[in-house]
């Protein structure tokens, strides 16, 4: 009976994992919201791609060629702001960003609606502050010279400021989409 009992746990957390990790568009998901995520993600792999390719053949140029590409790091670093902006970008139109529910969800409905709207709307001026702040950041170094490549940083440094900028509007999307819905989104 206990070890019935542990498998059956095992494989509840295992479904539970399975599912937190492979989080897709929502079943009422707009087509050009599946369309826009669908973007994003092919964006987010392509960077991903490209930097795992970079320290691929450098690794491999290294170790078997005693050759790298000294510009290689430069540029995987450089993207790395990017890949992460996509990833947040997928992360809040899925719903998929952390957050403490379980204290929300212990109101009333509406009190939970209300919080939960609060909050998107907190965090899309928290975005925006952060555009805002980032802007001031690419200004002034944006046109510092990639070391080896001698391009403008500004180029890999937008992704603090468009990342931000779109994070709050989908902030914003979700505000509205809850205050127009009337429901809970919880996962």
């Amino acid at each position: 009976m206990e070890v019935d009992r542990n498998e059956d746990l095992g494989r509840r957390i295992e479904e539970a994992s399975s599912a937190s990790e492979l989080v897709g568009d929502s079943a009422d998901s707009t087509r050009f919201d599946r369309a826009v995520n669908g973007v994003v993600e092919a964006v987010g792999v392509a960077i991903f791609v490209t930097i795992v390719g970079i320290v691929f053949v450098n690794a491999l140029g290294r170790y078997a060629f005693a050759f790298t590409f000294i510009w290689g790091d430069e540029i995987v670093l450089s993207l790395l702001p990017w890949l992460g902006m996509t990833g947040m970008f997928l992360a809040i139109r899925r719903r998929a960003v952390i957050r403490i529910e379980y204290f929300a969800n212990r109101f009333p409905k509406a009190v939970a609606r209300l919080l939960h709207i609060t909050a998107s709307v907190f965090a899309s001026a928290m975005f925006i502050w952060l555009a805002v702040v980032s802007t001031r950041y690419v200004g002034f170094f944006g046109s510092d010279k990639l070391i080896y490549l001698d391009i403008e940083k500004a180029w890999f440094m937008y992704a603090m400021v468009i990342g931000p900028a779109i994070a709050a509007f989908a902030y914003l999307i979700l505000a509205w989409q809850d205050f127009r819905a009337g429901r809970l989104h919880a996962r």
